[in-house]
């Protein structure tokens, strides 16, 4: 009979057992930190139909999906997590409390051609709160990616701030208003591009030299964020947009230091566009100070109407996205995570035979009741080769139970991070165990 060679489609990870730990490490901290701020699960199905799906895309996207039809159904596979969101919403409206607060965390598909670092599948981490056009919420969300970034020990990172009325109302100030969607996609390339790229794709939009010098100049602005937010209320722009997005702006400033997000971690950089249509206000992205290679970590926006195509009801709403799988391969790549632990249990209880497998399980059924995690060795192998075992599956602690510790009531604990040994007894494991940093 004839093998066949063990593989993966190109563009679907899988990871070895200490890195989908580490994985599963930071997937927590991401949900817990969520939850935390009062957003609830929700998943929807891999599959949705492809006329509810595809309803507003077109073009590029219709390309990029995995569709296929089965039996009587026209089938795609998730592309993100918005589009499946807004039909949720709407589906779901007469059901849900809005404001609606809600998380995501789930892989999609995309038929992109695969590379280093994007993937054919992969996970995101969203949140999104419906129904709130409320400043404040848009200032919860740096706040949360400040915890989560934190708690990763990823090194300092940046997060960086505007609002697309304020950009709205600068063009519609310079004469650009019917130009200022393009104008934005241009800008959102802005670090991508040189600036003799830049010139040329402005001018390409039909702006004259000083509309294009003055476009660069807003960009350039920098600064402080009170330092940027005096130069706008000194610009003689006369935009009502511009005016009210610089009014969000100044309040998602204060809320975020009445929230004590560290001033070093948020900035408003008047570059930051998000080139997608339906961002409307507040926009965010993410980048770690120490690997700016990577690019964006964490990215987002507020937006009018979520659900537009799919119900009259007007949901307005901001959310971000955290890319793990991207950021997960990105770090391991450059040798920021390292994955040494194989698994989930800090401790291994060790008999040194079958005549102690009983005490064994005793000692491990004590201990999970008290909260360890922990996983009983039972093969018949010499001392030396237990330990080898124990040393590259990461274990914390090494339990060993002989004939002499059963009359004593007694086990030998084993530090495997310090190499100490010491004889605990059993009626006192787990608070010794509790006790060790």
């Amino acid at each position: 009979m004839a093998t066949v060679k063990p593989r993966t489609p190109s563009g679907f990870p899988e990871y070895l057992p200490e890195e989908q730990i580490e994985f599963n490490r930071l997937m927590e901290i991401i949900r817990a930190t969520y939850e935390r701020y009062g957003f609830a699960p929700i998943d929807t199905p891999d599959l949705e139909l492809s006329e509810v799906l595809l309803t507003k895309s077109g073009g590029e996207t219709e390309q990029q999906v995995y569709r296929f039809t089965k039996g009587s159904n026209d089938l795609t596979m998730r592309f993100d997590l918005t589009v499946p969101l807004a039909r949720y919403a709407a589906q779901y409206e007469g059901k849900l409390v809005f404001p609606f607060r809600r998380y995501h965390i789930g892989k999609v598909h995309r038929g992109e051609r695969a590379q280093a670092g994007r993937f054919r599948e992969f996970y995101q981490c969203d949140i999104d709160v419906i129904g709130s056009d409320s400043p404040i919420v848009d200032a919860e969300f740096p706040a949360i990616i400040n915890e989560i970034f934190e708690r990763f020990s990823f090194g300092e990172f940046t997060i960086r701030v505007n609002n697309r009325m304020v950009l709205n109302g600068f063009f519609e100030g310079i004469g650009l208003a019917d130009a200022s969607k393009d104008v934005l996609r241009v800008v959102d390339k802005i670090e991508k591009i040189s600036r003799d790229e830049l010139v040329a794709e402005l001018k390409q939009l039909g702006l004259n030299d000083e509309q294009t010098a003055k476009v660069i100049s807003f960009t350039n602005i920098s600064g402080s964020n009170d330092e940027v937010l005096s130069q706008l209320r000194d610009m003689d722009i006369d935009s009502e947009e511009f005016r009210g997005g610089l009014e969000k702006l100044t309040q998602l400033i204060e809320a975020l230091r009445a929230m004590e997000v560290p001033e070093h971690r948020f900035r408003i950089d008047l570059k930051i566009a998000r080139g997608l249509d339906y961002y409307t206000g507040t926009v965010y992205e993410t980048t770690l100070n120490e690997h700016p290679e990577i690019g964006s970590v964490c990215s987002g926006g507020r937006y009018d109407n979520l659900a537009s195509h799919y119900t009259d009801t007007e949901l307005p709403g901001v959310g971000v996205s955290i890319g793990l799988s991207r950021l997960f391969y990105k770090l391991r790549e450059l040798g920021v995570i390292k994955a040494t632990v194989m698994s989930p249990a800090e401790i291994v209880v060790m008999p040194l035979g079958d005549p102690q497998i009983p005490a064994g399980l005793q000692v491990a059924s004590s201990l999970r009741a008290a909260g360890h995690s922990v996983m009983l060795y039972t093969e018949p192998n010499p001392m030396k080769k237990k330990m080898r075992y124990a040393d590259k599956m990461g274990f914390a602690w090494v339990i060993v139970i002989g004939d002499r510790e059963i009359a004593n009531n007694s086990v030998s604990v084993k530090d495997m991070r310090s190499g100490d040994s010491t004889t605990v007894l059993m009626s006192e494991l787990s608070e010794f165990i509790k006790s060790r940093p």
